[in-house]
């Protein structure tokens, strides 16, 4: 497995599959050939599905700015290797000198091969292994982390949480309608006021849906955020953290503890299934985020290794068969209230697991594999291409939003 580094990527929204890796790939190619004259670039499958509403035109176009680019979308083509496909083409006069096929194949990665590619760091792969791990060395998850990753870890987890806090932040103030033809007007700033006026458990899950709400607006909105473990999933890890960062009085050395183990968690799903939605739906990217923030809560709350892989377990089986279903492809509806319905499951999960022993029948690494089956099992329409579900069936004139 990589480093979680490539599970919390810094950037800016609103999606790290559609906009933040069509970047990517476009940077790379262009870097290869500044100086053509005028450049193709195709979209394919999911990206060409609902990539206009992703604002993958806009990330590209600002790549190429003051040079000539065609851009060619293709939904009903999927390249071989993965449903987000994207092709580039550069020209000199009429000749065409050069083509890049690229994959986006999930939370900001860019790949030739439709998998994700880097330096493998880690030689645990699984849960299991991991608590098998954490048992014999008598250490905690974050602490493998550690001794893989190194000091400087902390450092970039320092920076990953510095963002995470001034995307809340921003989104508490800012009460603009958000870009699109959607017209979704902000909400994190009315919850959040309404909530500080509330008393016990509605006070408490009304500040978690404000503080998810306000990330996942400002990603919306195309603002610097970071993906936790996608764009379209991460509000859920920061909005719960920053609640328990006030209601529990944390250091900021016990949220980043969190944040690695959130990371490990994360990285074995990315590694043994998928966190794209245009592979394996909504499961892969809010289930991953779910299971995340259920693991770094029980971690906080004092729980044990076995108490935060059941947490964990728990935020993922209670997401599968969530599906990618888009309107009009904007990272909006249902993705942001999504994301704060799954940080309180992840609060339940973790509060579960913890009046628990921690022995359960179904494994987290069973979980992850169902996932990925199910994932594939699902039809095309309800993985990122805005074709079914919720995206098919609204119909505007009667909006009540």
């Amino acid at each position: 497995m990589h480093s979680i580094k490539e599970i919390y990527k810094i950037g800016y929204g609103p999606s790290s599959s559609h906009s933040m890796a069509p970047r990517r790939a476009a940077e790379i190619f262009l870097a290869k050939h500044p100086d053509a004259d005028f450049y193709k670039a195709y979209f394919y499958g999911s990206i060409a599905a609902t990539g206009k509403g992703h604002q993958t035109d806009d990330a590209v176009n600002k790549v190429f700015i003051n040079r000539k680019l065609e851009i060619i979308w293709e939904p009903e083509i999927f390249l071989p290797l993965h449903p987000n496909g994207l092709k580039f083409e550069a020209f000199k006069g009429n000749k065409l000198i050069d083509t890049y096929i690229a994959y986006s194949v999930g939370g900001g990665d860019i790949s030739e091969t439709g998998t994700h590619s880097g330096k493998d760091i880690y030689s645990i792969k699984t849960m299991n292994d991991l608590l098998d791990w954490c048992n014999r060395e008598g250490k905690s998850m974050w602490e493998y982390v550690d001794e893989v990753e190194g000091k400087e870890i902390w450092d970039y987890l320092k920076k990953v949480w510095e963002v995470m806090q001034a995307a809340i932040k921003r989104g508490l103030e800012n009460e603009r309608v958000l870009p699109g033809t959607l017209k979704v007007p902000r909400k994190a700033a009315a919850y959040y006021a309404k909530s500080k006026n509330a008393v016990g458990s509605q006070k408490n899950i009304g500040l978690i849906f404000a503080y998810a709400l306000a990330v996942s607006e400002e990603n919306a909105a195309g603002g610097e955020i970071v993906t936790a473990p996608t764009c379209g999933s991460l509000g859920v890890l920061p909005g719960i953290l920053y609640f328990l960062k006030d209601h529990d009085k944390l250091t900021n050395k016990k949220i980043l503890r969190a944040l690695a183990t959130a990371g490990i968690i994360g990285n074995f799903v990315k590694a043994n299934a998928s966190i794209s939605g245009a592979e394996v739906g909504c499961q892969g990217e809010v289930g991953t985020a779910c299971t995340m923030a259920a693991g770094a809560i029980t971690q906080i709350r004092g729980g044990s290794v076995y108490q935060i892989e059941y947490a964990a377990e728990m935020g993922f089986e209670h997401n599968l068969g969530l599906t990618c279903d888009p309107l009009e492809g904007y990272v909006q509806i249902p993705c942001i209230e999504r994301n704060a319905f799954a940080a309180v499951k992840a609060w339940e999960c973790a509060v579960y697991a913890l009046l628990s022993d921690g022995r359960h029948k179904v494994s987290f690494d069973e979980v992850v594999e169902t996932m990925m089956e199910t994932g594939k099992d699902l039809q095309s329409k309800y993985k990122e291409t805005s074709l079914g579900g919720l995206a098919r069936i609204w119909r505007p004139k009667i909006d009540r939003s």
